[in-house]
């Protein structure tokens, strides 16, 4: 991937030159979150707000949407932005998600949604944990599944099944006078 960021290395032997710094951003263009990826050594992709999607998005990386997508996005363990400029008709299925724009259709997040402030979401979430700021907007249901602790199955629930019950043996009677008999009569 082409990082912006990057100086071009001097041949082994020759004096490095001095550092700039960084080139002027234009509007669209990968903004600080490269260079502080870059910085953290982990990858963040934009997508800006000029960019329409339609169709399917695969990724193993985090990412950030500014522009429009339609159809379903998959980052199973990764985080999606939806920056304020985005705009997003899709099933969204991601490590975590964070709402400044709006999404139509259902999230669904294997540990936080986190809808913020002007942020809106029309459609259901299922997360086991979510966020929604004052000021944002959600229609939809939340569905707070927790996750299954590792190595033990989840439990389920089964309606007990009819079987017939068998005649249990009965206790002897206690000793004493047979039944119906008076005593000192």
């Amino acid at each position: 991937m082409w990082k912006r960021d990057e100086a071009v290395r001097p041949a082994p032997g020759q004096p490095a030159a001095a550092p700039q710094g960084p080139a002027p951003m234009t509007a669209g263009a990968v903004g600080f979150r490269a260079e502080a990826s870059h910085n953290m050594e982990k990858d963040i992709v934009n997508i800006g707000k000029s960019v329409v999607i339609k169709g399917e998005l695969n990724g193993s990386e985090d990412l950030t949407i500014e522009g429009h997508v339609e159809g379903t996005i998959q980052l199973k363990d990764h985080v999606l932005t939806i920056g304020p400029n985005g705009r997003i008709k899709a099933q969204v299925f991601a490590k975590s998600v964070i709402v400044l724009g709006e999404v139509t259709g259902n999230v669904t997040a294997s540990e936080k949604v986190d809808i913020r402030d002007n942020g809106s979401v029309d459609g259901d979430i299922v997360s086991p944990r979510v966020a929604i700021a004052e000021g944002a907007h959600f229609r939809g249901s939340v569905d707070m599944q927790r996750k299954a602790v590792a190595g033990q199955p989840k439990a389920e629930v089964k309606p007990a099944a009819a079987q017939p019950v068998a005649p249990q043996p009965q206790a002897p009677p206690p000793p004493g006078p047979p039944a119906g008999q008076r005593i000192g009569a």
